[in-house]
């Protein structure tokens, strides 16, 4: 039986059976006082019952007949479909209940069109990453099959660069495989307590020799207190820095070649600031460098493209310690990258 079919035969043996009582107490009441009394009283609650009825109709059984459509609307997958909060003025909560379980299955079906977006996007590069290096395999295998590579310089040459292309691929799987490990937002890391001065003293001192070696001029200052600490991840914070670094040396294209590394703090966060003298980023690329698998054109059709997703890594890292990464950049002029880290 429907609730609105169960409260209309309610109210209506409310209605019903005093009646019948007035009409029996007539018949055996030879004053007529009780007649009268009895018959005030099957009024009122008659008149009670029938207002009863219409409120309940109205600010109840209205909004429950509105609440099943809406819920049917939301079963077909119309997500859109919206109650008028007015409706729901004695019942509110079924109205907020109805709302937040509406929004919630509107997010997850946008994260799910996310995600499967993001999967084809995946695949998509990666695709892309593996076959041109794949393709060049290939054809250097065939040549010296073929007996292109006629001397055992030339045969030497063509083992060396498919050599370098396995490279090539395996670092890019290695950095796919990374960056689906600092993706998890669910993953435990191992955060510690670490003296910042001493970790950066540490990091820019095998830094500087490895910049040295490329004569790459290198400058660290720093501004930091001897018992500043922070929690965080050395090996995640060390693989960001130096993504950041190899960015710099990547692109570098200046005869005197500077790398600038700077760390300062204020009372509540650490500031890290590299920057470059290198070729730069175009004002239209600038706001996409910390996306996954984004690569100027420049660099995509050239030998320095890399994997794409070395910044995506860094933007990650920093977020999973609670920080905010930006980056400034003017063509042909250098790359700044700022990096927050609260104490």
């Amino acid at each position: 039986m429907k609730v609105s079919s169960g409260l209309f035969s309610v109210f209506c043996l409310i209605i019903i059976i005093p009646s019948i009582l007035l009409i029996y107490s007539m018949n055996y009441d030879t004053t007529g006082n009780i007649g009268i009394w009895f018959t005030i009283l099957v009024t009122v609650i008659d008149i009670v019952a029938v207002v009863m009825w219409i409120w309940i109709y109205k600010r109840i059984l209205i909004p429950l007949d509105k609440l099943q459509i809406a819920t049917k609307k939301i079963a077909d997958g119309d997500l859109e479909y919206k109650l008028d909060e007015k409706d729901f003025s004695e019942i509110p909560f079924l109205y907020h209940d109805f709302e937040r379980m509406r929004i919630k299955l509107k997010e997850n079906e946008e994260e799910k069109r996310l995600s499967d977006d993001t999967a084809r996007e995946l695949v998509s590069n990666i695709s892309h990453d593996l076959k041109t290096p794949l393709t060049a395999i290939r054809g250097y295998v065939e040549g010296i099959l073929d007996g292109v590579a006629s001397s055992p310089q030339k045969t030497k040459d063509y083992l060396n660069t498919i050599y370098n292309k396995t490279n090539d691929m395996t670092l890019l799987i290695d950095e796919l495989l990374y960056y689906s490990q600092v993706a998890e937002t669910h993953v435990s890391y191992n955060f510690a307590k670490i003296n910042v001065k001493e970790f950066f003293q540490e990091y820019v001192k095998d830094l500087y020799l490895e910049l040295e070696t490329i004569k790459i001029k290198f400058v660290y200052i720093e501004n930091i207190g001897s018992e500043t600490y922070i929690y965080m991840n050395k090996e995640q914070i060390k693989r960001a820095l130096n993504n950041i670094v190899s960015n710099a040396v990547k692109y570098m294209d200046k005869e005197n070649p500077k790398i600038h590394f700077r760390v300062r703090e204020s009372i509540d966060a650490i500031y890290i600031e590299i920057s470059d003298n290198g070729r730069g980023i175009d004002e239209k690329d600038l706001p996409h460098i910390f996306d996954r698998f984004y690569r100027s054109d420049v660099s995509r059709n050239t030998k320095l493209g890399g994997s794409g997703i070395g910044l995506s890594i860094v933007k990650k890292v920093i977020e999973n310690h609670d920080g905010r990464v930006v980056a400034k950049s003017k063509s042909g002029i250098g790359t700044q990258i700022s990096i927050e880290l609260k104490k």
